[in-house]
């Protein structure tokens, strides 16, 4: 079956639940530090899990208030595509938690290469979107990526503040 590119709006869709995941993510795993191995992976994934569900639901809701009427299934199976992104945000730092279990290193570390890797997808947003606007990659792409970072950081922080 042949690929076709997706469109703005789906695209943009995906995007936006590729950030709120990783965002949420990375909120779940800051506060971790003194957890067990096992609870810190479930809540990874428990995180990622209910901001899909939450995600979809919300998204469901408002399209269909955008078209003023109730949606089809296939539109409920389209909105639940566009937060698959939201899932894909907990997967690697679920098992790099996890395998910390195991042994291969200290739960302080994975903790940290977890974090890491959010932010590091997050940051490489700054290279999709130039790639989805059909523009080179560019010194204002790079810069891109780094404000991504920062400004996910810093909302991750504020959540932190008023939630911790």
């Amino acid at each position: 079956m042949e690929r076709t590119p997706l469109d703005v709006e789906d695209s943009a869709s995906r995007i936006s639940a590729y950030v709120y995941g990783n965002i949420l993510v990375l909120t779940a795993l800051i506060p971790l530090n003194n957890a067990s191995t096992t609870h810190a992976a479930l809540v990874v994934i428990g995180t990622s899990l209910s901001t899909f569900v939450a995600h979809a639901f919300a998204e469901s809701v408002g399209r269909s208030a955008r078209i003023g009427r109730p949606l089809t299934t296939a539109e409920h199976v389209e909105e639940l595509r566009d937060s698959v992104p939201i899932l894909t945000s907990g997967l690697v730092p679920a098992a790099v938690v996890g395998i910390s279990a195991l042994g291969a290193f200290e739960q302080q570390t994975a903790l940290l290469l977890a974090e890491l890797w959010v932010v590091s997808r997050i940051a490489g947003l700054g290279i999709v979107i130039t790639r989805l606007r059909g523009e080179k990659l560019s010194r204002r792409s790079l810069r891109a990526c780094f404000v991504l970072a920062f400004v996910a950081i810093a909302v991750v922080a504020v959540k932190l503040i008023l939630t911790h």
